[in-house]
Order: C-alpha cells, then structure tokens, then sequence
C-alpha cells in the first residue's frame, strides 16, 4: 500500500527553493534512507513530509488510510534536548500528546503504550532516571520510544546516531531494522554512506544530482558517478 507519493516536488524556506524535481513513492514496509551533501535539503524535505512546511511546488500525494497525525519522527539531537528537564517515562510519554488531545491527563492505555515502547527500547529499567544523566546513546533509545508512542506505521529520523559511538550507532541501527522487520515504514537521513550497503530497502539521494530506486540500484548508480 502506497502511504506518499511525491511528484515534482519542491521543497525550501520562505519561498527560496533549496531542491526541486522530486519523484519517489513511500510505499508501506519500505526502509527508505534519504542521503546527500550537507545543505542539500534533506531536513527540509522530511519536515515537509511531516507537514512542518509547505511544499515550494509539486504535490504529495497521500494514501487514503494516511494519516498526517500518526507520523513519529526523531530529529536530530541538539544540546537542548540533551539537558532537558525531565525524567525517561515522562519524555516517552509526551510522544502520545496527539492521542490525548486536549484532556490534561494521559490513560492507562498510553501509560501501557509508553511502557511497551520503553522495554522494547531496552530502557524500562531507566523509567525514573533524568534525562540528562543518561549517554548519547539511551538518550536517543528514549526518544526514539517517544516517537513510537506517536505511530506504528511510519517513523521519519533524522541522523539517528551522530555523536554515538560505534556500539552504540550499530545498536541503534538494530533497533530500527528490527522495527521495520515488525512492519513500520522507515524514513532515515543518514550522512552513513557504508550503511546504504545494508539496512535500506530504498535510497534518495538528493542535491546535486537526484536519484531513488532500490539500494542495488543506488549501490550501482553510485560506483558509476565515482
């Protein structure tokens, strides 16, 4: 099942545009990794995949069963986020914000839901722990589970291991190849030009030069531009 389809899509800042012509398909299950130079526009597109931002041009079309506010999504990591103020469970929870809606309290239905993302994150056992206590790499566990609280159908990452080490970037990496494996759409930028080689089901490489197609045809596209 088709969940986006992206025709000529233009997409930027306050009408400057930052990358045009874009065309690919997001289809259900699909493990997608969005790669390219730095400035190239590869946040700007997955925020307006998020609905973040408005598209320059072109359209996004979206399956009929789509729904725009069951989009979990991982941003990158800044230092804010690293000192925040509050302990693991209340960070995952406030991933079902959406759910919730406007009543000032969360149910037990997403008390269970933010536990279930918790253990399956490995960090129930840090339930109580404040956030800025814990290293690169449960910090990003913890906000990956927030953004699980939010969908189990598509999940939008923005380099999800920057500043880890490499224990726990191939972690990380593992998580969420075992959350596709269980049936959730992934879309990840990744500047990690070796992991194309073998997590993605399908890769876009923009800026300069535009491609999408499978990771055996991204793999070969490539050797010819080297």
């Amino acid at each position: 099942m088709t969940l986006l389809d992206c025709k000529n899509l233009s997409v930027g800042y306050n009408s400057k545009t930052i990358v045009s012509g874009l065309n690919f398909t997001l289809n259900e299950g699909d493990y997608l990794f969005i790669v390219g130079e730095n400035g190239s526009g590869k946040s700007t597109l997955l925020k307006t995949l998020l609905g973040l931002l408005k598209p320059i041009s072109g359209e996004i079309i979206k399956g009929k069963d789509f729904l725009q506010s069951e989009i979990g999504y991982l941003p990158q990591a800044t230092e804010i986020q690293r000192d925040f103020p509050a302990n693991v469970g209340e960070i995952v929870i406030s991933g079902c914000q959406a759910q919730a809606r406007y009543r000032p309290f969360y149910s037990l239905k997403h008390k269970k839901l933010a536990e279930e993302n918790m253990k399956t994150m490995g960090i129930l056992h840090l339930k109580r722990r404040p956030f800025r206590e814990l290293s690169g790499g449960q910090q990003q566990r913890v906000l990956l589970a927030r953004a699980l609280c939010a969908t189990q159908n598509l999940l939008l990452v923005d380099e999800p291991v920057t500043g880890l080490d490499p224990n726990a970037t191939e972690e990380m990496y593992s998580l969420i190849q075992t959350l596709n494996s269980k049936g959730i759409t992934i879309v990840m930028i990744s500047h990690d030009l070796e992991a194309t080689k073998i997590y993605p089901s399908h890769v876009l490489n923009i800026g300069n030069e535009l491609f999408f197609g499978s990771r055996e045809d991204f793999l070969s596209w490539r050797e010819k531009q080297c």
